[in-house]
Parts: C-alpha cells; structure tokens; sequence
C-alpha cells in the first residue's frame, strides 16, 4: 500500500522506509513518538500552529541560535528528521489541507484532550472516509471515554505520574513527599505505547487494507508498566507504598554511598547473593544470612544491610564497582552527563555523535540512534529546523499547490 505520491525523503533508509507518519501533538508523548519513528526511516510531517510554533520549542536548557532565539536542549535531541509545516485547522482551507494530507498519510498520530477535532469536523469518521486504511492514534490524558469528569482534564507528564499510580511508588516512605521520575518519563514511556500500537496496526492495515483508531490514554501507558502492583491488591489486598530504592522483599537492592559518590548494588535471588555474602566475608550456607536475603526487616536482615553500607563506604565507586562485577553482581556508578560523555563504555558503542541542526547553524552532539540494526539500521540526515520550515516543499510536492496560492496561504495565516 504506503502513502500516495511522492516521498519527500531523498534517501530511503531503515527499517520503517516507505511509511508516512503525520504528527500533530505537542510537547514530548506524541512528537516523540513520531520522531522515533523517522530515525528509523519513516517519512514523518509534523504540523504546529502558524506563527510561533509550539511553547515547547523554547522550554528547558536553552540554547541560543545566531538570530538570538532559543531552542530547548531537548527539541534538538527529539526533533531530528521531521519535516516541519504550519496549519490552522480552525479555517475551512485548513481542514481542506489536511484531509488532503490524510489521504496521502499511513499514520496519523495526535495528542490533545478527547474529540479535539470533532469541533473541526475532521472526527476519525471524516478521516477514515478519506483514507479507509489509516491508522490513528489518539493520545491523550485520559483516553476518548469513560468518566466525563476525567476526560475533560488537561493532563502532563506529572499528572499521568500521580493518576496512573507511578509517584506513589517512587520516592522515600512517608513522611516524605512522592517523587516524581525524570526527565518526563511519563511523557516517554507514552511515546513508546504510541509508536508500537501505531505500527501494529499498521501492520494489520498492510494485511487487510483496514484502518483503525488507537485510544492511548498517557496514564494507562504509565499504570501499566506498574509490574504486578494492581495484582497484589486485586489478589492480596496489597497496597504498596514507596520504599525508596529498595525492591521491598530482598535484598540487596538499592544505592549506597560510597567514598566519593553513589554506587547501585543489585543482587536477584540466592546465586547472586551468595556472591555478595562471599565479596563481604560472610558465609553464604549460614541459616542467619540465608534468611537476611528476604527478611530484610528482621535484625539479621537489618545486620547484613549494614554490613554492605560500611563495606562501601571504605572504599571509592571504582574499587566497589570493580570488585562487584569481578563477582559477577550487578553493580554501577550512578552516572552523571560528564561520566556518561567520558565514558569509554558510551564512547566504544557510539552512543554520542553529531550532526548538523539547521536552528542553531551549528553541528551538535547528543543521543544517536537507538537501538542498532544490522540490516536496516536508522540515521540522522538532518537535525531541527525553524517553524514553517517545509511549508513549501510539502504543500508543493505533496498536494501540488502552487507559490501563489502558498502566498496567499501564508498572508491568512492559514499555513
């Protein structure tokens, strides 16, 4: 099948070549998730409000362009590949435009609160008669139905966090406050759910020639990474609560403050915490440390916990880190950005390169592509680029307008 008329990439590459993805969100969950799917070769259209784009171009860790404008640290990672246009979808050319793009689109993927088009009259009735084989993907904060009260609510990374019961759980016991996980891990856990429904259905439409919609409520993706929490208490009666780093029914697992910083110390089940017993001097066969591993709240569970604190903390992250892998348990520094940069681990696999980002006229470094494929691995061809950037090159190539009627276009602030 795969989108009609031409591609606009100059090269096909990776494993998702051949697949158009149109992207209207904002922020992180959505964009994300579209962003992905160009680094591994998908042609991706992303689509902001005329004018200024979005408030997210500008947002955390600045950096300043040659025409002293700022563009947030985390759009020049995530904003790689795309081709950036502008529409108003308030106007009656805008709709227009957009159901022609549609008809030549794979994916649709959206995030804003429920039936946000509908007011538009572009609702998934409209556009599956434009395209019957489309797959859409609504993300949203509370999903398309349910408690009307809930659906109307704007929601963020840090309220699909709270709702979808992922702060309960992380963060130091009461009193302490509930923590929240970062960067916007709700936001990127969101754009994983987005991307691999969005593709398994396309799979399905590449088979049968059938269009779906996908209703992806941000704190369900968040609820159902929670393991087997929401068993325990259907079953069990169990509410957990936070426990700060540790595991709660063994150890050891959690982080520990050595000479000159912090070290994780993770050991699951009896093989690998007989090698911590043999790394601490302590016998492993003794009954006392055996039953340390689960009862983690009994005073030999208590005794063990303090032995391994003070084993670490006389001695620095490597010698820890050294010793704990030599003995095959699982053991790290906790890395900052300089560490990771450095580090010859990072350095050997590439994990760090560059390109050229059009926004700040410059070449820059950050994450590459993840993960590696052997056959049709992704890449990098071009970095951000302005507001608008491709208005001309999409609208032409794509839907045949020409530079007059783009004029007149962008003069109405339609595009």
């Amino acid at each position: 099948m795969g989108p009609q008329g031409p591609s606009l990439l100059l090269e096909q590459f990776g494993p998702l070549q051949g697949v158009r993805v149109l992207s209207t969100g904002t922020i992180v969950a959505e964009p994300v998730a579209a962003g992905m799917a160009a680094e591994m070769g998908a042609e991706v259209i992303h689509i902001e409000r005329p004018g200024g784009g979005e408030d997210w171009r500008h947002a955390e860790f600045p950096i300043e362009t040659p025409d002293g404008e700022q563009v947030a640290s985390s759009w020049v990672q995530d904003r790689r590949n795309t081709y950036y246009t502008t529409l108003d979808f308030s106007t009656s050319e805008g709709q227009k435009i957009f159901l022609d793009l549609i008809r030549r689109t794979d994916i649709w993927m959206e995030s804003s609160k429920a039936r946000t088009y509908d007011k538009w009259g572009l609702d998934d009735a409209a556009i599956l008669e434009a395209n019957p084989s489309i797959v859409i993907c609504h993300v949203s904060g509370f999903g398309q139905d349910g408690d009307p009260e809930y659906v109307k609510r704007a929601s963020y990374d840090f309220t699909a966090q709270a709702f979808g019961g992922m702060m309960n759980l992380a963060g130091k016991p009461d009193p302490d406050p509930p923590s929240r996980a970062v960067p916007w891990t709700a936001d990127y856990i969101t754009a994983l759910f987005c991307l691999w429904s969005s593709l398994a259905a396309y799979i399905h439409a590449q088979r049968t020639g059938e269009g779906q919609v996908i209703d992806l409520a941000q704190y369900e993706a968040v609820h159902r990474i929670l393991a087997g929490t929401m068993v325990a208490y259907h079953e069990l009666g169990m509410v957990r609560e936070r426990a700060g780093n540790k595991a709660g029914n063994a150890q050891p697992w959690d982080t520990f403050r050595a000479k000159d910083g912090w070290v994780v110390v993770a050991a699951i089940g009896p093989v690998v915490y007989s090698r911590v017993c043999q790394v601490l001097g302590l016998d492993p066969q003794d009954e006392k440390w055996i039953s340390a591993r689960r009862e983690i709240e009994s005073p030999q569970g208590i005794e063990f916990d303090a032995i391994l604190r003070g084993w670490v903390e006389e001695r620095t992250m490597d010698e820890v880190v050294t010793t704990m892998n030599d003995a095959q348990i699982g053991c790290s520094k906790i890395m900052n950005a300089q560490e990771m940069a450095e580090n010859s681990h990072y350095q050997q696999r590439g994990v760090h390169v560059e390109w050229e980002d059009e926004q700040l006229g410059k070449t820059v470094k950050g994450v590459g592509i993840v993960p590696k494929f052997s056959k049709t691995p992704g890449k990098i061809w071009r970095g951000s680029v302005p507001v608008g950037h491709d208005n001309q090159l999409v609208y032409r190539n794509l839907l045949g307008l020409d530079s007059n009627a783009l004029d007149s276009l962008s003069e109405r602030g339609v595009i």
